[in-house]
């Protein structure tokens, strides 16, 4: 999360009026941009990850696992440890290898949740194959150095969600009563949140815009023991403290669904992103559309989220969840009403997948693209007018389509082309799979694309893993000018089907046949065969032709499995293959690769189902935990003892032990590394 603005925030009513005014100066300060930095070069591409933690306290004394709400302590504490403005060297790789130089020490921030803490490597990684090794260290440094600066009894732990936020009780330290003025929840008190004016004024807003609260609806896990239909007991239909309590009294918390009532609920999910700086913008942009068919399946491969508000849930990813909890579209918007004072119907959230892709690559067919793309055409003129291509104006014209939700009144006096807060006011809160970044006003640096689906994983090994395998992907698309291009719409198909439970071994998804399209396929029609050692130049240096046939043909439904480690026919060399190719066909050295291998073994086993996804991870814990009565409700006890669980491999871990022994079906989870 970025700097936060200090400001007079403005409540709904009066920042719906001024909307208009923040799209307008948003539009001049993105061509302002565009003018700047549409020929800017870099050199090399860099990149850096996102880790997110929840911050718990624990004692095996202690009954209860809670939330510690201590976010601005504990940042307080690591902005005042003067050591730490010092540069560090890190522990040393897995292999034992030392970096040569020293490193700013990792950067923490803030986030939504006051139960939460953002951390970020000193400085941007580069793509070395020996520095690659250095993110798993850096991560185990920044998880010591917050545990350093908490309480005894705190710990920063990386689950995605904490088990039991919003269940009847206490599930914080301190403990706040529910139902405040900002989220109006039944179920988390208003103090969840960092109490910096941007957060409960963003959610005070989502809520007073879409005219009632968030509706976030989750199904239940059926079991044994599990009543059905399955009526959410926590649910006050009595309370009358807000005109929004009527919400459930009018049907928004329907049967065999976890209901859940605020922006905690999404925003308070924990999750690992990597942002990719391209060497210019071109490259950008066709990193941008290449990852995005990716993303659903780097999220079903990294699922980590079975289980909500205390209850088992019969999906396994955070994705939608979050996308509801911001979700601050209309009756009208949603299409529940006919139209009359807004001006479109939007079919997503603020929160979901891509709906545009953005390069002028030839091998973009126009039946990629959503045909019924909602953009705004003011402002598409006001950038082609601008000097902008067509295909860039209509992503961002899109993105415009949205309300600014946060509006500080002192931002209004005077426009500063300078900056980019109003720009950055609708492209922030567009909380897409994929984010295009251009530079910043300072033009300082390049241009940057955000990976955003992926869960966030137990270990650092394991959240050094996926970070290290999406870096080596960027290379092998390229390098290998890879092809990944399905219509959109099966993107969005794709993300539905990842949040099933189990979606990595029991679903499929559509992928694209034939990533060499710029050649013709060897053997069958539809296949090709792994490109050899050091191929991949002459083909990224030629212009590749436009696509031909129908495109109906060019994609067809895969396991992850057969994506990841390919398929048994050989006709889909599988994603894994083709980034041992590229370590082929560029000079690693042994010790380095050895390294290397071991992350691409753990995605490789995540794939074929060898080792679990942290999902089924935690529903088999719950499942196999003693004090389970096979009714879908996760008890304190069976929270403690998953939560100490947790702890006691992130201690493990930090101990250089490996994780052998540790029961609970540990070893299912990270086998023998």
């Amino acid at each position: 999360m970025g700097l936060l603005a200090l400001g007079t925030a403005l409540d709904w009513p009066e920042a719906k009026t001024k909307a208009h005014h923040v799209r307008a100066w948003g539009i001049k300060q993105l061509l302002e941009i565009w003018n700047k930095a549409k020929v800017k070069e870099r050199d090399a591409m860099l990149w850096g990850d996102e880790v997110e933690y929840l911050v718990v306290t624990y004692s095996k004394d202690d009954p209860k696992v809670l939330l510690s709400l201590r976010q601005a302590d504990i940042l307080a504490a690591l902005a005042g440890d003067k050591d730490l403005a010092k540069e560090v060297t890190p522990p040393a790789s897995p292999g034992g290898t030392k970096p040569k130089d020293k490193y700013p020490s990792p950067v923490f921030h803030p986030e939504f949740g006051r139960f939460m803490l953002e951390a970020t490597p000193g400085k941007p990684w580069g793509i070395d194959f020996k520095e690659l090794l250095h993110v798993e260290p850096d991560m185990k440094l920044r998880r010591a150095i917050a545990k350093d600066h908490m309480l005894p009894n705190e710990y920063p732990i990386t689950l995605t969600t904490f088990p039991r936020i919003g269940s009847p009780g206490v599930f914080t330290e301190p403990h706040y009563p529910v139902s405040g003025p900002k989220l109006r929840s039944q179920f988390v008190p208003d103090e969840i949140a960092n109490p910096h004016i941007r957060f409960p004024t963003l959610a005070a807003n989502i809520r007073s815009r879409r005219g009632r609260k968030v509706q976030v609806n989750v199904p239940v896990f059926r079991d044994e023991n599990t009543p059905w239909p399955w009526k959410d007991p926590t649910v006050n239909y009595d309370l009358h403290n807000w005109p929004e309590d009527d919400d459930v009294r009018n049907g928004a918390a329907p049967d065999n669904f976890i209901h859940m009532d605020a922006m905690a609920f999404g925003m308070g999910s924990c999750c690992l992103q990597i942002t990719f700086q391209a060497k210019n913008i071109t490259e950008g942009r066709k990193m941008y559309d290449q990852l995005s068919p990716l993303g659903p399946i780097l999220l079903a491969l990294t699922a980590a989220t079975p289980i909500y508000k205390g209850f088992l849930a019969d999906t396994d990813v955070r994705w939608n969840q979050i996308s509801k909890a911001v979700d601050d579209r209309t009756a009208e918007e949603l299409g529940e009403k006919p139209l009359q004072n807004d001006r479109w119907r939007i079919p997503k959230s603020r929160y979901a997948s891509n709906s545009t892709y953005i390069s002028e690559d030839p091998r973009l067919r126009e039946e990629y693209l959503d045909p019924n793309l909602v953009i705004d055409p003011e402002i598409k003129q006001q950038l082609l007018d601008g000097g902008m291509d067509d295909r860039l104006a209509t992503h961002f014209a899109h993105l415009f389509i949205r309300d600014p939700i946060v509006i500080f009144n002192e931002d209004l006096e005077v426009l500063d082309l300078s900056k980019t807060d109003h720009f950055e006011n609708i492209q922030s809160t567009n909380w897409q799979h994929m984010r295009f970044k251009p530079p910043p006003a300072d033009n300082n640096i390049g241009w940057r694309v955000e990976f955003r689906p992926m869960e966030i994983q137990i270990t650092d090994f394991e959240n050094a893993a996926f970070s290290v395998f999406m870096v080596l992907i960027t290379r092998v698309i390229l390098s290998f000018d890879l092809n990944f291009y399905i219509p959109i719409t099966k993107v969005d198909e794709n993300m539905e089907t990842a949040h099933k439970r189990d979606a990595v071994l029991q679903e499929k998804f559509w992928f694209r046949r034939n990533l060499f399209s710029s050649r013709p396929s060897r053997g069958s029609g539809s296949g090709t065969n792994t490109p050899r050692s050091g191929g991949g130049g002459s083909r990224a240096n030629s212009r590749p032709p436009s696509p031909v046939g129908p495109v109906e043909d060019e994609y067809k439904l895969m396991t992850v499995n057969e994506v990841i480690n390919g398929d048994e026919e050989g006709e889909f060399p599988g994603l894994i293959p083709l980034v041992e190719s590229y370590l082929d066909s560029v000079n690693v050295d042994v010790a380095t690769r050895c390294q290397l291998a071991r992350y691409l073994d753990l995605i490789r086993k995540r794939a074929n189902g060898e080792l679990w996804t942290a999902a089924r991870w935690i529903r088999e814990f719950v499942k196999g935990h003693e004090g389970y009565r096979k009714d879908s409700v996760v008890s304190e006890e069976v929270n403690k003892d998953l939560v100490g669980k947790v702890i006691e491999i992130g201690e493990r871990e930090a101990r250089g032990e490996g994780f052998k022994g540790l029961g609970r079906g540990v070893e299912k989870l990270l086998g023998g590394f």
